[in-house]
């Protein structure tokens, strides 16, 4: 209730075209007719308007035919004034943003990226992380898929999971006139290559609003990880919802 409508300026659409590897793209399936602009990416930022979260963005993010299959959190931490360690790079080491990531799916997880200091003599710094992988510490426990576990509260009439009436309302009120404008022609679809992050807008749009990308092998799904993707770090390769926090 404290978010307000969608500002058109805090959206990115996108629809993706033939891949790298001869994949097909949206608009040639026989069944699309050949002029649809119906979005298959989708980033926006919303804000809520409290006293606790004013000023913070809401990164959400979501699509089709991209680089990763995946449901996660990420909580980045602001840079704190005064930073000791706030030095160039050759000097100590890598300094980045600290990082919750609460992963659903797959490979459930949840870890804390944080810059911890080399062992030793010298003052070095490098990432790291605190991790709690359900596979690891849950090895031979039988972890439901979601509709599973969705479909056996219906059983039992049980509500925890589900939606309220007046949230699912609510969440009306903020997306239905940016819903109306995209079905007027108002916002434009970038096309993005199957296979990518999605349109080169949507990173854009996320450095204006303050988020600062950088991967480690521990957020990366796709095939090859980062040796293969030299350049994931700066075009954020990830399909994932992100909270700033002050």
């Amino acid at each position: 209730r404290c978010i307000p409508p969608l500002s058109t300026d805090k959206v990115v659409l996108g629809q993706y075209t033939n891949g790298k590897k001869g994949e097909p793209g949206y608009l040639d399936d026989p069944t699309v007719p050949e002029d649809s602009r119906c979005p298959t990416f989708a980033m926006c930022v919303l804000y809520v308007q409290n006293e606790r979260w004013d000023g913070v963005p809401f990164i959400l993010k979501a699509g089709k035919g991209l680089n990763e299959h995946k449901t996660e959190i990420r909580v980045q931490l602001n840079d704190v004034p005064g930073d000791l360690f706030n030095r160039p790079a050759s000097n100590i080491g890598l300094q980045t943003r600290n990082e919750f990531v609460l992963r659903v799916q797959p490979d459930p997880a949840i870890y804390m990226k944080m810059t911890v200091k080399d062992p030793g003599m010298r003052l070095r710094v490098q990432p790291g992380e605190l991790e709690l992988s359900y596979d690891a510490a849950y090895n031979g426990v039988v972890i439901p898929d979601a509709y599973e576990r969705l479909i056996l509260d219906c059983i039992n009439g049980d509500q925890q999971h589900f939606v309220r009436r007046d949230e699912l309302r609510a969440s009306w009120a903020i997306f239905t006139p940016l819903l109306h404008y995209i079905d007027s022609g108002g916002l434009e679809v970038y096309p993005y290559t199957f296979g990518s992050p999605g349109p080169s807008q949507a990173n854009v749009l996320r450095r204006d609003v303050g988020h600062i990308t950088h991967l480690v092998q521990r957020d990366i799904t796709w095939a090859g990880g980062l040796e293969h993707n030299p350049d994931a770090a700066a075009t954020g390769r990830n399909s994932d919802g992100f909270l700033m926090s002050p």
